[in-house]
């Protein structure tokens, strides 16, 4: 159990984070880019696992420079502040998993099986960030001053995705692509809430497509279990907090 800790402010008008190193050319500069991306990394998974310990408000650079062994100033070489790290955990996460969303659509696949992989995706950030800790589905909130226009993008994409399976696939009746895709991005956000929603999920997309591919649905014969198609892009989440 994580200790209860007081509020702390974190001033975040700092420069813009710099690289390590002089400038250079060639493969020394290249080299320079890769350690700068790297250390990032660490920056955003030492963010991750703060921000699972003890959420947005209370997380600080001393925290995050505490969790990586150095220096608070060694953090703001990459980043400018508490408030840059965490919206740009919030990009990674997302972007992480709309490539995932992206890839199931354009899989060699059923129509129907593309469309419940690309809302699998969606609901495979939900679940894992809230399995980690309450905090981290802190990450979620499309209405966060720092990061709540990710979230609303990252929805944004994924139903152009789905708008444009459904053109393709063609839908049932006189449903146009973008209302079913709003539907099928609806009962996700419903299921996010559900007490069990991995054992609602395959069923209860299963209906939906079936009513709106009609004919064409057939996303239950060859698939494995949820969660499958997000598996394929590891590494969401490598600062897991506990």
């Amino acid at each position: 159990m994580v200790a209860e800790r007081g509020c702390r402010s974190q001033s975040d008008h700092r420069p813009e984070p710099r690289l390590l190193g002089r400038r250079r050319r060639g493969a020394d500069q290249e080299t320079v880019l890769i350690v700068a991306a790297d250390r990032l990394d660490e920056v955003l998974d030492a963010t991750y696992e703060c921000l699972a310990r003890y959420g947005v408000r209370r997380t600080t650079v001393d925290d995050i420079g505490a969790t990586m062994g150095v220096s608070r100033s060694a953090v703001y070489q990459y980043v400018r502040g508490k408030d840059d790290a965490v919206r740009r955990l919030a990009e990674r996460l997302h972007d992480q998993a709309l490539a995932g969303a992206r890839a199931a659509a354009s899989a060699d696949a059923a129509a129907a099986e593309r469309i419940r992989d690309v809302l699998a995706a969606k609901l495979e950030l939900v679940l894992r960030l809230r399995g980690d800790s309450p905090h981290a589905a802190e990450l979620l909130d499309a209405e966060a001053r720092l990061f709540g226009d990710i979230c609303a993008e990252f929805t944004g994409d994924l139903r152009v995705l789905l708008i444009e399976l459904f053109d393709t696939a063609g839908v049932a009746g006189s449903v146009p692509p973008a209302t079913a895709a709003d539907i099928c991005v609806a009962l996700v956000i419903g299921l996010e809430s559900a007490a069990n929603p991995r054992e609602l999920f395959d069923p209860a997309i299963d209906a939906v497509l079936a009513g709106l591919l009609g004919a064409r649905s057939s996303a239950g014969s060859s698939r494995a279990g949820f969660g499958a198609p997000v598996a394929a892009f590891p590494g969401m989440m490598r600062g897991a907090g506990t």
